[in-house]
């Protein structure tokens, strides 16, 4: 409890990475797939065991990031929030922060909302979405559906995603 007067503490920097296990999976039977396709493809020659060997081996590329669980991908600090191959966005350009939830077929994932109240090119304090060409193919945690709106799926991040938008909304309503 804060006295009158006093100043409030400033919420220090949260940062999310990707949780343990949740590309596991996909990474490894994907990359197995093609490893034993691509063995069938060089005894039988056959094109479509050729084709199937490409097919797993670039979706095994394709969610690798999701195994490298140690770096920071998503958070908020004194500038903004930062999301990994996006940049950072500055606080003051933040209209709307918001928790969304969408159904697939039955499963229900739960997105962060980012409303801008600027245009891109002045809301990114630090633009990362120069990535490298390999790194273009492989999965990026955001998407931009509509103008001047980031979407964060925060189904693969550690930590309950209530609690992620909570700590998100908390720095904002400081720092902007």
């Amino acid at each position: 409890m804060t006295a009158v007067g006093s100043v409030r503490e400033p919420p220090s920097g949260f940062a999310v990475g990707y949780a343990k296990g949740k590309g596991t999976f996909r990474v490894i039977i994907t990359a197995v797939l093609a490893i034993m396709l691509t063995a069938a493809t060089v005894s039988t020659g056959s094109n479509l065991a050729m084709i199937l060997a490409a097919f797993f081996a670039v979706t095994s590329f394709y969610f690798f990031p999701l195994m490298e669980t140690g770096r920071p991908r998503l958070g908020a600090g004194e500038y903004g929030i930062f999301i990994e191959g996006f940049g950072v966005l500055a606080w003051r350009s933040i209209a709307n922060v918001r928790l969304t939830s969408r159904a697939i077929r039955t499963i229900v994932v739960k997105e962060i909302e980012i409303k801008l109240s600027r245009p891109m090119d002045e809301a990114v304090i630090a633009d990362w979405r120069d990535l490298p060409y390999h790194r273009l193919l492989m999965r990026l945690p955001w998407r931009m559906p509509r103008d001047d709106t980031i979407i964060v799926d925060l189904e693969p991040f550690d930590g309950a995603p209530e609690q992620v938008v909570r700590e998100i909304i908390r720095r904002w309503r400081y720092y902007g």
